[in-house]
């Protein structure tokens, strides 16, 4: 991730006037040109970026001497994997300069090769049952004819032969296509948040540059936030003080409708992971960044490449202003292919939002003649929509549109035999849609990715950083609010809580909270975490100060009260632990309002304590008058009854609390994948280290401990909770993971019988079958879920909860959590 700086003299010489002049730069690291203190062209190898253009005619007045500045970076456009892309960076890469060179551009060859290409991919691809190919190939040959390679007078003649096949109109029924620039950059991937900075400046410098000399070109950029925002405070300043030039050319042709500022949220986040309030907060921060600094708010959410879309985006879109929505990541579907391409996509609220998919299949096309025959020929809607979107240009480690994907489309734009192509935008596109829209299918309920599955547990540490933070920020601003609705003379804190909720959404990132990252982004994102702990933490502590200040005055006050909170919507009876007078932890049973606290002095006695019993098999029994439960030596739950009802959970013979171990070799992606074969690989945790003992005897709390070892080198640690009037059973794991391709995961069967189990999502529920009867159901055999799944009958259920945790399943009657 080091920087290189070349200082690059150029001398033009004067023979070369009249000429078209390139400084051409190769090399394996991505580069930026210089000139006169400002950004000017990004260079990428794999980008098809590699030269600059000093002058398209050289004039004796022009400069014929220059000096300009290579900024190089020792990573690619997909960063600096050893071997394969996305294997570790690595730390002895070298990046080696092959080429710098001051040359000629022979702009005439350049057009006439272009004419060729597009002419022998009409011959090659439009079919021999096509005239139009038999057309296009004769044109070719007489070209070659024509042409004379050194005779230049010859070119015009062969380049009139292929305007002529170009110039044959389509009729009116034909296919519209509506080309966008595009350039997807991920925030943090495999390189770090850092880099992300240069990768933008790279691309969009490109982008406006092209721009400049091709006023037609459209460019949807959906993460503009980066440049100027991504790093409030520090980061900020040094942005603008690297990049102002270009930021105030961005918002020129942001004002002439070219550079369009699409997205509506953030980041482009995770679709299932982040909870409702971070998918509201990642909407507001986002459209109000574009109000601010382009006075309008999105209209369309884009987010072309997260791995699957909740059921609850569309209610949420709705309630931001945004009625479109764009992506294309179904068509990686490992089983089933999606039906639509347009359709309505309707919410668990009944909201709906018009949906599109580009029919290529692709957010970075790169104009050929190929692609867009796929696009029309793939398009699962035709009769329904007779327009599509066509994204053009290098992505996912940026880079952007190119002048030769622009030239490729310009000869296509209404040339019989091909789909009518034209630069469009969003609105355009999504007008055009919505009037064509009477005849369209609906979808209800969640966009599921059949693949990238594994997504859901990756990085243990950073989907706890991520609830934890989430829950964090939450409390602070229960407690704020109370606290200035009581006392005008608070400060909400407001700055502070928008800075730490940025970092929390920046962190939500698509291939950062998924943790399909590499080793210095999740470094990154755990700093990051722990930031908002330490501020979140301080903010409470304020909050809670001016909230009671009269309770905590010492003549209040004493050794033997308890100041408890409850930033919930209901009354909650729990067991706490509190600090005793001697320092040490005692256990009060406590009743706190919903959303208030309360003086604890004298806790109430419950009116059945915990009973905790050994027998005589080693096996332990707890029960506090609501349920009774009964754990064998390994930690096992063989028995869990409701009292009132006598109504056993666990089926007769079966083991609830069960660890199973899974290889886990998927077939490429491994940090993203699990594939279906893992469950062929089931190996329940059967080595004890330390068997089951009582830790608590009971009255407010019973606890028991045992030890597993999980594998060849991991150990499992687990504490099982029982407290007084607690309806539920508590389990604190601890896991030392020492594995590697192996997945690890807890499984409860349930005596329960139900063809659907209920998983939480953002601000609702999901129903999801427990039988995979169809491909859809199996392609779903490993799910995600927020804070809790269920598995109910009539009268009777039984849920999972956690506090941690998102991939889940529920198949038959086994409730499963991945760990």
């Amino acid at each position: 991730w080091e920087t290189c700086w070349f200082k690059v003299e150029l001398s033009i010489p004067p023979a070369w006037a009249g000429r078209e002049v390139h400084f051409v730069w190769e090399s394996d690291g991505e580069g930026m040109v210089w000139r006169d203190a400002q950004p000017v062209q990004g260079l990428t190898k794999e980008g098809e970026k590699t030269s600059y253009i000093l002058t398209r005619s050289l004039k004796e007045s022009e400069p014929h001497s220059l000096t300009l500045y290579v900024e190089l970076a020792c990573n690619g456009l997909f960063g600096a994997g050893k071997g394969s892309m996305i294997a570790p960076p690595d730390p002895d890469r070298r990046v080696t300069l092959s080429k710098a060179e001051l040359v000629v551009f022979n702009r005439d060859v350049y057009e006439l090769l272009v004419d060729l290409e597009i002419l022998l991919d009409m011959a090659q691809l439009l079919g021999e049952e096509n005239q139009r190919s038999f057309q296009a190939l004769y044109t070719a040959n007489q070209m070659v004819n024509v042409c004379d390679v050194t005779d230049p007078s010859t070119f015009p003649a062969a380049r009139d032969l292929a305007a002529a096949i170009f110039s044959q109109r389509n009729g009116e029924s034909q296919h519209t296509i509506h080309a966008m620039g595009h350039c997807h950059i991920d925030s943090a991937w495999l390189w770090p948040y850092e880099e992300t900075i240069r990768k933008c400046a790279r691309s969009w410098v490109t982008v406006v540059h092209l721009m400049e000399h091709n006023p037609e070109l459209t460019f949807a950029c959906s993460q503009l936030g980066l440049i100027p925002v991504l790093w409030q405070a520090q980061q900020f300043q040094w942005v603008r003080s690297c990049y102002p030039g270009l930021y105030a050319r961005i918002q020129d042709f942001v004002a002439k409708g070219q550079f369009i500022p699409v997205g509506g949220t953030w980041v482009e986040m995770d679709g299932n992971l982040p909870s409702g309030e971070s998918m509201v907060r990642q909407f507001l921060q986002g459209q109000r960044f574009f109000q601010e600094q382009f006075g309008r708010i999105c209209s369309e959410f884009w987010l072309p490449d997260t791995f699957g879309y909740s059921a609850q985006l569309p209610q949420l879109m709705r309630g931001c202003g945004i009625q479109r929505f764009l992506t294309q990541k179904l068509s990686w579907n490992l089983v089933n292919s999606f039906p639509h391409h347009t359709f309505f996509w309707e919410g668990i609220d009944g909201s709906q939002v018009l949906t599109h998919f580009p029919p290529g299949d692709s957010y970075g096309m790169h104009g050929r003649v190929e692609e867009m025959l796929k696009t029309v020929k793939n398009n699962k809607d035709k009769g329904r929509v007779n327009h599509s979107a066509f994204l053009f240009g290098f992505g996912d480690g940026g880079g952007g549109p190119t002048q030769k994907m622009l030239d490729r489309m310009k000869r296509m734009s209404n040339t019989d035999g091909l789909p009518r192509v034209q630069i469009s935008t969003p609105d355009q596109l999504f007008s055009v849609l919505e009037k064509e829209s009477s005849q369209l299918c609906t979808w209800v309920g969640e966009l599921f990715l059949e693949l990238h599955n594994g997504t859901y547990t990756t990085q243990a540490q950073i989907k706890k950083g991520n609830r934890e933070c989430e829950r964090i920020l939450h409390d602070v601003e229960v407690l704020s609010s109370l606290a200035v609705a009581q006392d005008r003379a608070f400060q909400y804190p407001a700055s502070q809580l928008q800075q730490l909720w940025r970092l929390l959404l920046l962190n939500q990132f698509h291939d950062v909270l998924p943790g399909s990252c590499i080793q210095l982004v999740v470094e990154d994102a755990l700093q990051y975490y722990t930031e908002i702990r330490r501020a979140g933490a301080q903010l409470q502590e304020e909050a809670v100060q001016s909230l009671c200040r009269d309770l905590l005055q010492p003549e209040v006050w004493s050794t033997q009260s308890t100041l408890v909170l409850n930033t919930l919507s209901w009354e909650r009876t729990e067991v706490i632990s509190r600090p005793g007078p001697d320092g040490t932890e005692t256990l009060a049973l406590v009743t706190v309002p919903s959303m208030g606290y309360t003086l604890v002095q004298e806790p109430f006695v419950p009116p059945q304590p915990v009973a905790v019993r050994k027998q005589e098999d080693g096996s332990i029994t707890m029960e506090n008058g609501v349920i009774a439960v009964c754990l064998d030596t390994m930690g096992h739950l063989t028995s869990l009854q409701l009292l009132d009802s006598g109504r056993e959970s666990v089926p007769d013979g079966c083991y609830a609390n069960q660890f199973a171990l899974f290889d886990d070799v998927p077939l490429y992606w491994d940090a993203w994948d699990v594939m279906d074969y893992h469950l062929e690989t089931r190996k329940p945790v059967t080595t004890l280290l330390k068997p089951l003992e009582i830790t608590l005897a009971g009255g407010l709390r019973g606890s028991v401990r045992f030890s597993l070892q999980v594998g060849k080198s991991s150990t499992l640690t687990q504490e099982i909770i029982l407290d007084a009037m607690c309806p539920y059973l508590r389990f604190l794991t601890q896991v030392e993971w020492k594995e590697a391709h192996k997945f690890l995961k807890v499984e409860f069967p349930v005596q329960v019988r139900s063809t659907n189990a209920t998983y939480e999502i953002q601000f609702g529920h999901l129903q999801r079958p427990t039988h995979w009867n169809t491909s859809w159901d199996w392609a779903r055999f490993e799910v995600w879920a927020h804070k809790w799944l269920d598995l109910s009958e009539h009268g009777f259920g039984v849920a999972l909860l956690n506090d941690c945790k998102y991939g889940a399943s529920a198949h038959r009657n086994i409730l499963s959590l991945s760990l």
